[in-house]
């Protein structure tokens, strides 16, 4: 039987989704020291100590169809920016969850976000068939979950205690959606704040 998703790029005017793979981990080192990311403590970024470990277990999450990760590269520079994923992979119900984004400071609020969701959610619902794209996000990310619902999706519900994170502390995950029958206005809605320029 064929895996449901495979390895892919995706293309836009401003940055391009390549298959992730090892060979990156340079350049993902580089792009998440912009901001040291991961000093962020309601986020996963990798710090360059733990960038092997974070392609390593993205590559195996790809090889049992778990998920698809991908590296964003700026188009203008040819530069790895940061990186995304199709994670939570169920291929018998054709639901997918975007999330393990994340990008250097110097193109966040630049209208990349904005393409990269495009791109991945175009991809989801017209080639893979998906009835529904989640985003989940930790409570505390207010710019995570303001930027999930300026995409147009919304909150299903809040996953209380879902999760023990590195520090002990206990996380509240909130769960966006967008469903197949509501792409049609996602995707105008997208297309326009395109149009009109970088708005996050």
């Amino acid at each position: 039987m064929q895996p449901w998703l495979k390895p892919v790029t995706l293309e836009g005017n401003l940055v391009k989704l390549v298959p992730m793979k090892k060979e990156h981990k340079v350049d993902l080192a580089f792009a998440a020291s912009d901001g040291n990311l991961w000093e962020l403590w309601y986020t996963s970024v990798p710090t360059p100590a733990t960038t092997d470990a974070y392609i390593n277990t993205a590559l195996l999450e790809l090889e049992s169809g778990k998920s698809l990760p991908f590296t964003i590269v700026d188009k203008k520079t040819n530069a790895v920016v940061g990186t995304t994923r199709y994670m939570n992979v169920d291929a018998a119900h054709k639901r997918l969850e975007i999330g393990s984004t994340w990008y250097a400071k110097k193109v966040q609020r630049t209208g990349v976000n904005t393409e990269c969701k495009y791109l991945l959610l175009k991809y989801a619902f017209e080639n893979l068939g998906c009835v529904a794209v989640e985003f989940r996000t930790h409570f505390h990310n207010h710019p995570s979950r303001n930027a999930i619902q300026r995409l147009g999706a919304k909150q299903d519900g809040i996953l209380r205690n879902h999760r023990i994170d590195a520090l002990g502390n206990l996380r509240d995950t909130v769960v966006f959606s967008i469903l197949e029958n509501e792409w049609k206005t996602v995707k105008t809605s997208l297309e326009f704040k395109m149009q009109r320029g970088p708005l996050h």
